[in-house]
């Protein structure tokens, strides 16, 4: 409850800034040259439309009627509202060149097809759809080694960036087919994702919504069907000499998961991961349902994460726990203890709550680091039934009406390192 509340305040100062920015002047993006045919790049037309607004007092609303906008990486200011009609399209341009250089958490890629740097009072809105045009990219990448970092030879443009910005609204909006991730918040605080769809095909890294940094965030109602990740929460880069800023109080609720990664915190999580609540979300075919990850070069403090009322069929893991990423097993037999230092995991106060799994491949596993066990994790009425069962390890648990069943082996492992109170 604390989480929401605290949420709520931040949308109620946001939602002021918001109508602001409504009642301000309004830019048809026709009006300064776009042609809406989808054949000739309407990049700069839409750019003026958004600049012109942006130095209105008080800002306004770009509109994208009816067609669909060829075009190349644009960037949203302060105050505006990107408002894209139900039978209209921001549709990425297919040239690669069309995409210059950019700086992203320090490593070089390629500039977003929509971005918004140092803005507030940011809205994308208006019923339609915005199309990254992804497979030239995903063809681009198709068989390059470490093709899914930044800082590669072969970068890609993310869908949506809003990098350190305030107060963010999108809502009533697709957002498909990026070249990359697809809506990225980075140091970013007070954003909302609402009644809206992220959606790709199988291809590679097209995270529907990766929260790096990032805090007070709103993701309701929310349709996520996509090549990797349904939901990133990050913090901080691998072997980070810091200092990183965590993501914290961000409450994901009434949401549907097809095809994709599932919820991951992890596994860079350097400046720690807070608040997270998640309930009242269904995972249909994803390869993970509850996933948390780190490992000793890329942990921190990651605590008071909740999920309740949560409803999987036919995922691959249905909870995945673990310092050890990305080893899907807990270590055989005793491993020594290594030096505790900035980046060890530290996972604790998680709490699972009427989660139920059906047709897993596997259950999954809770797994802690010898010298940072995983503790302060409570299981309440959470039923479990996969093909194989679920490991424990390393870890100090409390069960309240838990069952894990498997069709082979057994439901339940619990190695000697690993401690479980029932009530």
């Amino acid at each position: 409850m604390r989480v929401l509340a605290i949420v709520a305040v931040g949308l109620m100062m946001a939602q002021g800034a918001w109508a602001s920015a409504a009642a301000g002047k309004v830019c048809d993006v026709r009006s300064f040259g776009a042609i809406g045919k989808g054949v000739d790049k309407d990049t700069a037309a839409i750019q003026k439309a958004i600049d012109s607004c942006a130095a209105n007092k008080g800002g306004g609303v770009v509109l994208l009627t009816d067609g669909t906008y060829l075009s190349g990486p644009i960037s949203l200011k302060s105050n505006i509202t990107l408002s894209i009609a139900p039978n209209a399209m921001l549709l990425g341009s297919p040239d690669r060149g069309d995409y210059p250089a950019f700086t992203f958490a320090r490593l070089q890629t390629v500039q977003p097809l929509v971005s918004a740097v140092n803005a507030e009072n940011v809205t994308i809105s208006g019923g339609g759809t915005i199309d990254g045009n992804g497979k030239i990219w995903w063809d681009y990448v198709k068989g390059v080694r470490d093709s899914g970092v930044l800082g590669t030879d072969h970068p890609r443009p993310m869908g949506i960036l809003f990098d350190h910005c305030k107060h963010v609204h999108m809502e009533n909006v697709t957002v498909q087919n990026s070249g990359f991730w697809q809506i990225v918040p980075n140091y970013s605080d007070d954003l909302s994702f609402k009644n809206m769809k992220v959606l790709a095909p199988l291809s590679p890294n097209t995270d529907a919504i990766d929260p790096f940094s990032s805090s007070h965030i709103v993701i309701d109602h929310v349709f996520v069907s996509t090549g990797d990740d349904n939901i990133a929460i990050k913090s901080g880069a691998i072997n980070s000499p810091g200092p990183d800023a965590p993501s914290e109080y961000i409450t994901i609720t009434d949401c549907t998961f097809e095809h994709g990664h599932g919820i991951s915190i992890g596994s860079e999580v350097a400046g720690g991961v807070h608040h997270v609540h998640v309930e009242r979300v269904h995972f249909k075919g994803t390869d993970n349902g509850i996933r948390i990850k780190a490992a000793r070069d890329r942990g921190q403090d990651v605590s008071d994460i909740t999920f309740k009322d949560i409803e999987m069929d036919g995922v691959k893991n249905a909870i995945f726990i673990t310092e050890y990423y990305p080893s899907s097993k807990a270590p055989e037999g005793d491993v020594a203890p290594a030096p505790v230092t900035r980046l060890t995991p530290k996972f604790h106060d998680i709490h699972l709550e009427n989660v139920h799994a059906v047709n897993s491949a596997s259950d999954g596993i809770i797994v802690g680091l010898p010298e940072s066990p995983v503790f302060d994790v409570t299981l309440k009425n959470v039923h479990v039934e996969g093909h194989g069962g679920m490991e424990i390890a390393y870890a100090k648990l409390t069960f309240d009406d838990v069952t894990f069943k498997a069709e082979t082996g057994d439901g339940l492992t619990v190695r000697k390192t690993a401690e479980i109170m029932t009530k």
